[in-house]
């Protein structure tokens, strides 16, 4: 496994891969750090540049992406309270009040370090468990495949904030969807009307990149596209001691690894995100910290746990994707999708039958993270810049490039109109309170359920076999627990909700009483 993975280190150094990759991180570096440009815009503004390359360049790309977006959040979270990607809210907690007390290189260092680390710790496992958990998923059958996609939908549509209803309904509406065109199997057009826009259903990419993209781009449009106030970035002294902030880092190696931990372990979780890891790991770091009472003031506990968690994460969704297929969030979903358009098909046999792929992706991301260290500190004042250009610039730019590489797919413009159909789709699902990560794991997933179920039924038509069979019987059972939590969780949150509205009404009415 060490031979595959240094020659794969070699392929990943030669010019070509290497300036794909450093090309990726840059323009990580800068979707990240602008806020309200998200790393799964970035990464499907990029995703057509790699249709020409060969595999191994366009998701050495694409990584270099995800690790730069998820690093570049952290500059704007640091220096302007405003955290450029959702896997960085919690460095704001810390990071912004550091640099109001006149550290604003030590706050972005501690992120770019803990980042660094939390990183690399985090590729031990990806690259022990990727080929571990493939080689227990060559043991699956048809009836385990169905059942741990059925677990992801449950734990995905119960993981989601607000109703858990709707959070079901839209992995529902997503399975739905792939229904649209024809059988995968039987080849019988379903759903299609007669029109032959339907006859081959929806494309994924076009799909991901309306909902998504087009969405948070119509989100963002409803703040008017206002510049965000921030002192000169000429200002910012960004001057630190290295020494000292890796001190700072390395004498918490709790904190570092039990975050590192946390988000690895959100990771695997398929769709549930950064977003999750951070705030957890942050959440677990103050309780278990001995001065709980000084976070949120600007110490280095909470960035370390905030960045640390977000870099790992991207560990446990490339483990996901690359042993199951499952994409681990909406980036990897992207990745998913590049890689069918390139003829490969993630899962169990990725790691023996593409083998300088997978090692090149495992490679692609332990060289990442230094190569993002050394471009963010050649390049920290134009990020710092970047980071200030008013939406309105932006979005129409941006919506140019959704529509390009909607239509760069396959170079018809019934792609463009299923990103149009779903953009506005997703958008009001959006203002509805409808998450859409569910949806979009229906979507990538639908094809696989029902293939599975009709190969399990057409190999046994005993539909016991699902809850018989070991490995299928125990991830159906945790599916039902998975959902089981769910709502008694919700239900305890509600009540807890009831509770303290019951107890403000009371002390409203006792003031009134007063008087």
């Amino acid at each position: 496994m060490l031979e595959i993975l240094l020659q794969s280190v070699t392929s990943i150094l030669e010019p070509k891969t290497f300036i794909a990759m450093t090309t990726g991180i840059m323009a990580g570096l800068v979707g990240g750090a602008i806020p309200g440009i998200t790393i799964t815009m970035t990464v499907i503004l990029v995703l057509p540049f790699t249709f020409g390359m060969d595999p191994l360049q366009g998701i050495a790309t694409m990584i270099g992406v995800y690790v730069g977006g998820e690093s570049g959040g952290l500059i704007s979270a640091s220096l302007l309270g405003i955290p450029g990607t959702p896997s960085a809210i919690a460095t704001t907690f810390d990071g912004y009040p550091m640099a109001k007390k006149g550290e604003p290189g030590r706050a972005v260092w501690i992120g770019i370090w803990a980042s660094l680390l939390g990183g690399l710790l985090a590729g031990i496992p990806l690259v022990v468990g990727a080929t571990q958990l493939a080689r227990l998923a060559l043991n699956f059958g048809p009836w385990e495949y169905f059942s741990l996609f059925i677990l992801t939908l449950s734990v995905v549509g119960a993981m989601t904030e607000g109703s858990i209803v709707k959070g079901l309904l839209s992995g529902a509406v997503g399975l739905l969807i792939t229904t649209i065109g024809t059988d995968p199997l039987m080849s019988v057009p379903r759903f299609t009307f007669g029109l032959d826009i339907l006859q081959t259903g929806f494309a994924f990419l076009p799909v991901l990149i309306g909902l998504f993209a087009f969405s948070q781009l119509m989100k963002d449009l409803e703040t008017r596209g206002a510049k965000v106030e921030v002192q000169n970035p000429a200002n910012f002294d960004l001057s630190v001691s290295h020494l000292t902030v890796l001190k700072d880092i390395i004498t918490q190696p709790f904190n570092l690894i039990w975050s590192t931990l946390v988000g690895l372990w959100i990771g695997i979780l398929p769709a549930v995100g950064g977003s999750a890891a951070n705030i957890l790991a942050y959440d677990q770091a103050k309780k278990f910290s001995k001065h709980p009472e000084k976070f949120g003031t600007g110490i280095s506990d909470g960035i370390i746990a905030s960045e640390s968690s977000n870099n790992a994460n991207i560990g446990g969704s490339l483990i996901t994707m690359m042993a199951f297929g499952i994409p681990g969030d909406a980036v990897t979903a992207v990745m998913l999708g590049a890689l069918i358009i390139h003829g490969i098909q993630p899962g169990p046999l990725f790691v023996t039958t593409n083998v300088k792929v997978a090692y090149g992706m495992l490679a692609t991301y332990f060289i990442a993270h230094f190569v993002t260290v050394v471009v963010e500190a050649i390049c920290m004042r134009l990020f710092i810049k970047v980071i200030t250009v008013p939406l309105n610039t932006l979005i129409p730019v941006v919506l140019v490039f959704c529509v390009l590489g909607s239509y760069a797919l396959n170079n018809i413009m019934e792609n463009v109109y299923t990103f149009l159909i779903f953009g506005v789709f997703g958008y009001l699902m959006v203002k509805t309170g409808f998450p859409l990560a569910p949806m979009v794991l229906g979507v990538i997933l639908g094809d696989q359920i029902e293939i599975n179920l009709i190969r399990a039924i057409m190999t046994d038509s005993n539909p016991w076999l699902f809850l018989t069979r070991p490995i299928s019987g125990t991830l159906l059972v945790l599916a039902l627990l998975s959902f089981i939590l769910a709502l008694y969780q919700e239900r305890r949150y509600l009540k807890k909700k009831q509770g303290a509205e019951e107890s403000l009404s009371s002390a409203h009415m006792d003031v009134g009483g007063d008087f």
